[in-house]
């Protein structure tokens, strides 16, 4: 079994349907095991003995547009895959400030992931991530570092 993270695009707590208690459900219907969902941003947790990520991703997208309506891509990285992520450490140490926040946004195409230090204070919204869209297009969900470290410790426990 390989312990996995689905990281959901365009998922919020305002939709009854994209709580992670529904979720879960739509995963665990799935068959996969040890379902668990982090934080209300489409963040689930799971094992499964498939090895073949792309699969995975649509059968996912297709069960939560079947069960709850949902139209989201699924981007798939294994707890392996993260736990490199984190020990390359692409921030080289920075932290999240007052100003700033560090985050990692995830493709399904390479480069595969692009980190970047969005400046909060700008109030027309941060410009990375209108540079993302327009070179990758709408196909591309973000999270923050610290969410990013937050789903490892939970897939290592």
């Amino acid at each position: 079994m390989t312990t996995y993270v689905a990281l959901l695009r365009g998922i919020g707590p305002s939709n009854p349907n994209m709580h992670g208690k529904k979720l879960r459900s739509v995963f665990e219907k799935l068959g996969f095991k040890k379902v668990l969902t982090l934080l209300s941003s489409g963040n689930v947790i799971f094992d499964s003995g498939s090895k073949n990520v792309r699969a995975l991703e649509l059968k996912i997208e297709k069960a939560l547009k079947a069960h709850l309506d949902i139209n989201s891509p699924a981007y798939i990285r294994s707890q392996h895959e993260l736990e490199l992520i984190i020990k390359k450490d692409p921030f080289k140490g920075a932290r999240h400030s007052g100003n700033s926040y560090l985050i990692v946004s995830f493709l399904k195409r390479k480069p595969w992931e692009i980190y970047g230090n969005i400046d909060i204070t700008q109030k027309s919204g941060p410009q990375f991530m209108r540079d993302i869209e327009k070179k990758f297009g709408k196909d591309v969900t973000t999270r923050t570092w610290k969410t990013v470290q937050r789903i490892v410790e939970k897939m290592q426990e």
